[in-house]
């Protein structure tokens, strides 16, 4: 059976899965809606929350960029993986306690003041509408190469699909969906390393065989085979990097603090009956969630053996199925500088970035794009970091079988995450903006509307962001994840931890960071992207890193308006001290 075939009813089978179980689990109440009833079990929500969190940018474009940078693309696993951790064991059993709907909804409650209320929402906003761009964008990644449609096509197919089960279903539905959604995405993301660890190093597990010995070479690690390769073709070794010391730490803290303040995955802990519940589903997902993560650096080096085994030197008139239907989707594309009619895969950039179209005028979707201009690089290929995962099972020449589950997978990360982000955001406009600012009298029935209404504005809005994207998928979700560290943080940590922080200081600490990073980001990448470098960046911190500054100025600001205003009400202290309290 042919991979197209495979791939249609791998994909249409998790599909009707997803849209019965959002049938199966439709809310009726608004309880059901935002937290699932809070009576889902700690197994179920361990299995949600990782798929919740596992994105696009987990299953896509992680172990590309690892693949393509070496080791300056440890500051994502690093960065995630670490954040988690601090959201597990700092924050998330206290704000279960606190047992609110929503991340604004503790703040507003938390800071006695409907100002701080509204500028919490306004940071959900600004924080899930980056997010979910980077989601739509591997939803059109997939359907462009696996159904054979076009990115933008693709996007609006996943939207209607997300909408369903969002707006039905709501926060029950999507959690039993999203447990489905692991079980694929992990299922896909481990059967293929598992398959290419064997073939490279005899170990079936590859987190294992990313440090063992190379099948049929003894002595020679897969590290040192890959390390040779790169050198030979004028790259920099894989376990070598270039980003600045600098850099590298302000990423990867802006990444653990922004997970600590992501409102998509706290909104998760408040799903579960009890406080202790929140703890153990907290380690269930801990340990989902190291599956993928703990194989991804592996994938990343086993792929980039096989691009330079496979791809380098080829000869284009015979190039296989796989490297053609990913170059008509504009993943992959190539120039012959040298008109050999060879593939020449080098250190350096095969494309000039100035002008984004392919010789023949077809507009390109990467980063960089042919130009009829080539730079002075040797290198004639440009491959997408984005499809690295989806490719890789092709180009190892795995069974049809196995590609086919590898775009089921992709679809389930990018869509379980999108589905969460979308719910946060209808929920904070529904719940925190509606029912408790603009109109505290509505019913029950009219919040729920209003609540699926906006689900319906925010599907239409993240399809537009998917077509339009700002970046490639990891670097708009790592920009989410700075705005989060930038305004959430800082916020929660001492509304848990201080009980003098009042609301004057949360509201201008949130105000100044989300304004200081989001300025610094729109800068950057959209009214001077000539200048995004090195020698530009303010202390030499790259737009991805800036949320731990805006992190930073955003506790200074809160710290020094505590001083000089009155302390929060007596019932609000004591109420801190209670969500502390173990029991």
């Amino acid at each position: 059976m042919s991979a197209q075939l495979l791939t249609y009813i791998f994909i249409g089978l998790s599909f009707a899965l997803y849209i019965g179980i959002a049938i199966w689990s439709r809310s009726g109440t608004t309880n059901e809606f935002y937290v699932a009833g809070g009576h889902v079990h700690p197994l179920a929500n361990g299995a949600a929350t990782a798929a919740d969190w596992m994105s696009a940018a987990s299953f896509l474009s992680m172990a590309g960029i690892i693949a393509f940078e070496g080791a300056d693309g440890a500051r994502y696993l690093m960065g995630w993986t670490g954040g988690y951790v601090l959201l597990a064991l700092l924050l998330a059993p206290y704000l279960r306690k606190f047992a609110k709907y929503t991340v604004p909804d503790f703040v507003g409650d938390r800071y006695y003041s409907q100002a701080a209320r509204l500028v919490a929402v306004v940071c959900v906003i600004f924080i899930s509408f980056t997010y979910v761009a980077g989601q739509m964008r591997g939803v059109g990644i997939v359907f462009s190469r696996f159904l054979e449609v076009d990115i933008n096509l693709g996007v609006v197919i996943g939207m209607a699909i997300v909408f369903f089960y969002a707006v039905l279903g709501g926060m029950k539905g999507i959690t039993y969906t999203q447990v489905a959604q692991y079980c694929v995405l992990i299922f896909a993301y481990l059967v293929p390393a598992i398959f290419i660890s064997l073939m490279l190093t005899g170990n079936p597990l590859p987190m294992l065989g990313f440090g063992s010995e190379m099948v049929g070479e003894s002595g020679t690690y897969l590290l040192d085979k890959l390390d040779g390769l790169t050198a030979e073709l004028g790259m920099t070794a894989f376990t070598e990097g270039n980003k600045s010391t600098v850099d590298m730490f302000f990423i990867t803290a802006a990444l653990m603090a922004g997970t600590a303040g992501l409102p998509h995955v706290i909104v998760r802990f408040f799903t579960v009956p009890k406080v202790r519940d929140a703890r153990i589903s907290a380690g269930y997902a801990l340990v989902f969630i190291a599956l993928l993560y703990t194989t991804a650096p592996a994938v990343a080096a086993f792929a980039r053996i096989n691009i330079i085994n496979n791809v380098d030197g080829m000869q284009y008139s015979v190039a296989p199925e796989w490297f053609t239907k990913w170059e008509d989707s504009g993943l992959i594309a190539w120039i012959d500088k040298n008109a050999d009619g060879k593939v020449q895969y080098r250190g350096g950039n095969a494309l000039n970035p100035v002008k984004p179209a392919f010789e023949d005028g077809r507009e390109a979707s990467g980063q960089r794009s042919l130009s009829n201009a080539p730079s002075d690089s040797e290198n004639e290929l440009y491959i997408d970091r984005d499809i690295i995962v989806l490719a890789h099972p092709e180009i190892a020449g795995l069974p049809n079988w196995v590609i086919a589950l590898v775009a089921a997978g992709g679809l389930a990360a990018a869509l379980s995450t999108a589905a969460g982000l979308l719910l946060v955001m209808s929920t904070s406009i529904s719940h925190d903006l509606m029912k408790k600012c603009l109109m505290p009298n509505i019913s029950e029935r009219q919040e729920l509307l209003f609540a699926r209404v906006a689900a319906a504005l925010a599907v239409s809005i993240a399809g537009l962001l998917g077509i339009y994207p700002p970046g490639f998928v990891a670097q708009v979700v790592a920009f989410a994840f700075g705005l989060a560290a930038a305004s959430f943080f800082p916020v929660i940590l001492l509304g848990i931890f201080v009980k003098r922080m009042n609301r004057e200081a949360a509201i201008a600490g949130m105000v100044t960071g989300l304004t200081f990073t989001f300025s610094y980001i729109v800068y950057f990448k959209f009214i001077s992207p000539e200048t995004n470098n090195a020698t530009h960046w303010l202390f030499g911190i790259s737009p991805e890193g800036i949320g731990t500054l805006g992190m930073l100025i955003n506790f200074a600001v809160s710290l020094f308006v505590m001083r000089i205003t009155p302390p929060p009400p007596q019932h609000v202290q004591d109420l801190v001290e209670r969500i502390r309290v173990p029991r």
